[in-house]
Formats: C-alpha cells, structure tokens, sequence
C-alpha cells in the first residue's frame, strides 16, 4: 500500500498540528477526517473561534469532526470510516482502545520531545525551562497510557541559547511535519521497527500555570532566564514591582553581579540576580505595551544602584 491508497485519519488542535496536516496533505496522503477540539472563545470580546486544524481542514473539503469525547457514538463513526492509519499531533485527547485498535497501520502520535523524557502536555516548555541543550520529536505507537507507546522513529534538534517558547515551537514544527510523513510511508511500507520505551527513564511535562509566572531576582540568572524563555508567551514570566506586573517577554545572562533586584545598568537595562545578572531586553508593565526594557527604566527614572525590591 502507498500514501495515495492508504486511508488516514488525523487529530489534532493547534498551530503545529495544523502544519503538519498542511504537509501531508502535500504530500498527497489521502486524508478522509479531521478531529479536533471544539471551537472556544478568545481574546477579550470572547469571540468564538475555530481550532487551526479545523480551518484548514475545511479549506480542502476534507470532514471535520469535533466531539467532546472519543467514546460511544464517535468511537463507532472512527470504525465506520475505516481508517487505516490514525495519525494523532497535539490533540488533547485520549484515544480509548476501542479506537486504538481500529487502524491496520496503527494509531501514530508526533510528540514533541526525546521521548520518554517529557511525557505530557508541556514538553518544549518544560525542556526550556530545564535548560537543555536538546529536545526533538518522537515518533510512535499509542496505546492506553499517557505517551507510554513504542516508539517508531525520533529527530534530535538543538536548542539554542536564547531561544523562546514560541521560537522553538516554530523550528520543532517545520522540521517534525516533514518527518512524520516521512515515518509514516515508512510505516505502511513495513519498514520500520518498534522500540519499547524504558520507562524507568520517563520524566513528566506537566502543563503550566499562570501561577508559576511570578519570579524573583534571588533566584540565580540562568534560571530566571530559562523561566523567561520557557514561558514565553505564556504564561509569561513575571515580577512585581510597585504592585504591579512586569513581564518580562525576552532577556539574557548578564556578567554582572551586585544584590539580587539592584539595578547595574540603565543602558542597556541590566538588573542583579541571586547570582550574575539579567539584561531585560524587552519588558511589558501591566496595563501597558510591550516596549525595550531602556525605554521602561527611562520612564521610571531609574538610576544606577536603585532597586526593583
């Protein structure tokens, strides 16, 4: 069987899942259904708003289904669509084993990192936050536990030393969609193996929450600006300062050392760490825009040797 013949059905929800169906469908899978989470509010009017995967979904004709849960009614549309491949990135579900084990192919899950390192929902972040030097993409085989399944294939990719959230979730995705097509033909070629996971090695990659946003100059400068990078842009790293937030979007480690909050710098705006120190390259005060972390201190009327404390 090649990609033309082969039936897949693919679930998935946010940006990265939607580049990865846009790539298999150039590639010419035969894509027969999308799954996706429901359509939910954003931003401030509370406007209702389609997941990506379902607006691409919909670009190309293919049928979009978005069901609250996998078991009874959908569980039997699953098999009725007689899929032989399900193809899972991102989606924010748990497939039960009814639907588990309804493909020939198997059901196939992108997971964005080494796995069994970072199993869960968080795992670019968590690698951030951690401050690795590595993360990459995994591909394997679902089965009923939380990314416990064999794996088919993995892609390292490196970190670089300033990268954000947002930046390593652009890079994962470019490279990842082009390799989960290409394990998949591999899959329905018969050439490939399965590998158990040694799960004495498993880590978790909890998701974050907005209460682990807040952060203090005592703790050291690397691992502030891990949080930094880790949480950017969300849940957005935080200090408090006359009461109020200041986020701080992007940063760097700095030499200088003085006391934890002690501003070292204005120009550029360079403030002490438990240990070394932190360039607030761009910073957002609460209530405001995000603007150079120099324009912030001018307008503060900070000065050398004052304190954020």
């Amino acid at each position: 069987m090649n990609k033309n013949e082969a039936r897949v059905l693919f679930m998935g929800t946010p940006d990265i899942a939607r580049d990865c169906l846009a790539q298999l469908i150039e590639d010419g899978w035969n894509i027969i259904g999308a799954f996706t989470r429901e359509d939910k509010p954003v931003g401030r009017k509370q406007i209702m708003t389609a997941p990506p995967v379902k607006e691409l979904a919909l670009q190309h004709n293919i049928p979009v289904y978005q069901p609250k849960t996998l078991k009874g009614e959908y569980s039997d549309i699953i098999a009725d669509l007689k899929p032989d491949m399900i193809v899972v990135v991102a989606y924010g579900r748990i497939l039960p084993k009814a639907v588990i084990d309804v493909p020939q192919f198997g059901c196939l899950n992108l997971h964005v990192s080494l796995l069994p390192q970072y199993r869960g929902a968080a795992p670019i972040q968590w690698s951030l936050i951690n401050g690795d030097k590595q993360t990459g993409v995994t591909v394997m085989h679902i089965d009923e536990g939380l990314d416990t399944g064999d794996i088919i294939d993995v892609l390292p990719i490196d970190i670089e030393e300033n990268e954000t959230q947002e930046e390593l979730f652009g890079k994962v995705a470019e490279k990842g969609k082009v390799f989960l097509s290409q394990v998949m033909e591999n899959v329905v070629k018969g050439d490939y193996t399965r590998t158990p996971q040694d799960h004495s090695k498993a880590t978790l990659a909890p998701p974050l929450t907005k209460e682990m946003a807040l952060f203090s100059f005592e703790t050291d400068a690397l691992t502030l600006h891990n949080k930094i990078r880790g949480q950017n842009p969300w849940p957005s790293a935080h200090f408090m300062f006359e009461d109020k937030k200041v986020k701080v979007i992007k940063a760097q480690v700095e030499e200088l050392s003085g006391k934890a909050g002690e501003i070292l710098s204005t120009k550029p705006l360079i403030i002490a760490a438990g240990e070394k120190s932190l360039r607030l390259i761009t910073v957002q005060p609460e209530g405001g825009k995000a603007m150079d972390g120099t324009a912030w201190a001018a307008g503060r009327r900070f000065k050398k040797g004052d304190s954020v404390i």
